[in-house]
């Protein structure tokens, strides 16, 4: 007689279940299936959810083993293509619902919300984020920004952020911004240290943003007397993107005359865009050895369209970082001099400006190949500015200016002024200072004396290009001592490190 057995409990049903699940099979199928599962796990991040996309109906053994997916061989061949076609039908499927359903697919980012290059403390409860940002999204948009600080001691505090725009609209993809953030105090009094966060916005909402450190200070490391005179140096000069193929021997002209011109409490700080070559670096080594002289790397910015190699953004960048190192802080370029055309002192023009915040600098436009034809001479050993002697005399036209201001009573500022200042501006100038801007001869390569002129033309007015030229021998008059200063603070140069290529 058959004995009937006590019927199956639910535990020993799931036990079944679980064991087959588990049960020999081909040695095929088994690496086959953990070739799926290497084809999967290699697929790229954003397709790292498709395992959650087949469902565990899909497994005979799910119920049991949800998570056994590596070890499972009973998945069919076809399983690879359907997980892979899933990429493709998800925006179809979508539409399938409803055909009239349009979606709306975005790829990539065309422009960052934010490209911090620099971030620095102004005073005691200020500091300035300087970076870039796409700027239809600041036409067109409403980005904001919020400043927090996190002290090491555990604290918080947040401010209201003032952005500014700069670049007076000429940004290209990207524009520059420079976001002030005050403080009701200094949030690192105690200073024990801590980090500036900044919040970027990319709308009105304030769910959706983006948050970064900008700025951090170590345990004690604020200093106070830094933010108040005596600063460091006298007048610092903020120099624009180099870029292009600039000439080495009218660089080491340049910075000769400009380190004779404002003296031995002054600094320069050039930029690097790719117009420093090996040669040009070689004509500036010697300032740079001497510590009147720092050239920065800034390269990278070519990979953010920004106006005219970002120097709105460089000479930004360059005013906050420098704002309490000098008196005075100049902005012009490498083939521009700076002239007092009644003999007067720097300091004294300078202490007569000292109620004033910026003053502008009118300029005399040079020929940059028209030059005398003076057998007397030796033009192949002439500075350029010892050869290019004749200034267009038109008057009444609206000629492009530079600047100097005081830093710290500016927020922001621009290539030719500063509309973010506190304080006011002088313009009427010309009588006190001016400078000599000798046009595209920075990037001419060998001799600059193009055009001979006779020497009639000292006393005529020379018609060339429809434009009215007068002899204007005042810089001249200067290359004899500005040669000895060289020669007495780096001795003699080297030209021909300055003439290779």
């Amino acid at each position: 007689m058959r004995k009937d057995g006590s019927p199956a409990t639910a535990a020993g049903t799931a036990a079944s279940k679980l064991f087959s699940c588990f049960e020999t099979k081909p040695l095929v199928a088994t690496l086959l299936a953990l070739t799926l599962v290497l084809l999967l796990w290699n697929l790229p991040p954003y397709y790292q959810n498709l395992l959650s996309t087949t469902t565990a109906t899909n497994l005979p053994c799910s119920a049991a083993a949800p998570s056994s997916l590596a070890l499972d061989t009973s998945l069919p061949s076809a399983t690879l293509a359907q997980v892979a076609a899933l990429k493709y039908t998800t925006s179809a499927n979508a539409q399938r619902s409803d055909p009239n359903k349009r979606v709306f697919q975005a790829f990539g980012n065309a422009a960052a919300l934010f490209v911090l290059m620099g971030a620095y403390r102004g005073g005691p409860a200020t500091f300035a984020v300087v970076g870039l940002a796409s700027k239809p999204l600041h036409v067109f948009g409403k980005p904001w920004y919020k400043c927090e600080w996190v002290s090491n001691n555990g604290t918080s505090t947040r401010a209201k952020a003032y952005k500014m725009l700069p670049d007076w609209g000429y940004g290209r993809v990207y524009t520059v911004v420079v976001v002030n953030c005050t403080f009701s105090d200094n949030p690192n009094a105690d200073n024990s240290g801590g980090k500036l966060n900044l919040y970027a916005y990319y709308g009105q909402s304030q769910r959706k943003y983006e948050k970064f450190a900008a700025l951090e200070e170590r345990p004690g490391s604020y200093n106070e007397s830094k933010y108040h005179p005596p600063y460091d140096y006298e007048y610092l000069y903020c120099g624009s993107s180099l870029y292009g193929n600039l000439s080495a021997e009218r660089i080491r002209e340049w910075m000769a005359y400009h380190t004779w011109f404002f003296g031995p409490k002054s600094h320069f700080v050039f930029h690097d865009a790719g117009g420093v070559s090996p040669a040009v670096r070689a004509a500036l080594e010697p300032w740079v050895r001497a510590g009147r002289a720092t050239v920065q790397d800034i390269r990278d910015q070519a990979e953010f369209d920004g106006y005219y190699y970002n120097q709105f953004l460089v000479v930004n960048d360059c005013l906050h970082r420098h704002r309490h190192a000098a008196n005075w802080t100049f902005f012009f370029d490498v083939d521009e001099y700076i002239y007092l055309p009644d003999g007067s002192s720097l300091e004294s023009v300078l202490t007569e400006f000292g109620n004033y915040t910026q003053f502008t600098i009118e300029q005399n436009p040079m020929s940059s190949m028209l030059c005398l034809n003076d057998s007397s001479e030796d033009d192949f050993r002439e500075w350029g500015f010892e050869k290019l002697l004749f200034r267009d005399s038109r008057t009444g036209i609206r000629r492009d200016r530079k600047y100097a201001i005081q830093a710290k009573n500016a927020f922001a500022t621009g290539v030719h002024m500063s509309e973010n200042v506190v304080g006011e501006a002088l313009h009427k100038t010309e009588d006190k200072i001016r400078y000599y801007h000798y046009h595209n001869s920075i990037t001419v390569p060998g001799e600059l004396c193009r055009k001979l002129l006779p020497a009639s033309a000292k006393r005529d007015v020379t018609w060339y290009d429809k434009r009215p030229f007068v002899y204007d021998d005042n810089m001249k008059k200067l290359a004899p001592v500005v040669k000895q200063f060289e020669r007495d603070t780096i001795g003699n140069v080297d030209t021909a490190q300055l003439s290779s290529r």
